[in-house]
């Protein structure tokens, strides 16, 4: 399971976001170049159709490929009541030739995202994941170098923890505490339910571009 939040930001406060998360860190960014494919099955794969990623790392000496399906999110009166979402997800390591493998048992390439930015990794009573990226459309085919960005000046911030049935609510407390320092710059909720940029965040990004970083929580 994985536990989720996910919000925007200006590109313009995103070196301010970078000081903070580095201050509460305390080690040095994982740079992010994402290649990602999104498959669908055909009809011939079942009555229900099924939803695939394919995620290339560019920033490797040798690009690695991953497969990523996100299955449904956690339902019942005790979801709805926290800001977290809880979603299975199954994630594994795969050759090169994945893609050719996926095509030939049916599936077919529904869109293809390259996504640019950083990650910092925290052990804050779970293991988090902050990723800042900035979200691009291919206009060719897998033409990554020409690739435009699908919202100008917006960034996505996403934060993850890995999760299970037994402690998914303490990663949910986790993660909840977590973003309270990220709050004066942007406003992390469930994915699909944003409210936009925080007021806040200019008065915050100049702080924090004028100190020179945060403090080490």
């Amino acid at each position: 399971m994985e536990c989720v939040v996910q919000g925007i930001i200006e590109t313009q406060h995103v070196e301010a976001l970078e000081i903070l998360l580095q201050g509460l860190c305390g080690v040095p960014k994982e740079r992010l170049r994402i290649h990602e494919l999104c498959l669908k099955s055909g009809p011939n794969l079942g009555a229900v159709a099924s939803e695939v990623r394919l995620l290339c790392d560019l920033e490797q000496p040798e690009p690695t490929w991953t497969v990523r399906h996100v299955g449904g999110a956690m339902r019942g009166a005790g979801a709805e009541q926290i800001s977290v979402l809880v979603r299975t997800v199954v994630e594994s390591k795969a050759s090169k030739n994945v893609l050719r493998f996926f095509y030939t048992l049916g599936y077919k390439l529904d869109h293809e995202l390259l996504r640019v930015g950083f990650a910092f990794h925290f052990q804050r009573g779970a293991q988090i994941t902050v990723t800042v990226t900035s979200v691009n459309k291919m206009l060719k085919l897998h033409a990554t170098e020409e690739a435009v960005p699908v919202t100008p000046g917006i960034q996505l911030v996403e934060v993850t923890a890995p999760a299970s049935s037994d402690n998914y609510t303490e990663v949910v407390a986790a993660i909840s505490s977590f973003c309270e320092y990220l709050a004066p710059l942007l406003h992390l909720s469930k994915p699909n339910v944003s409210a936009g940029v925080v007021p806040t965040a200019a008065a915050a990004a100049a702080s924090l571009m004028s100190n020179g970083g945060g403090k080490t929580l």
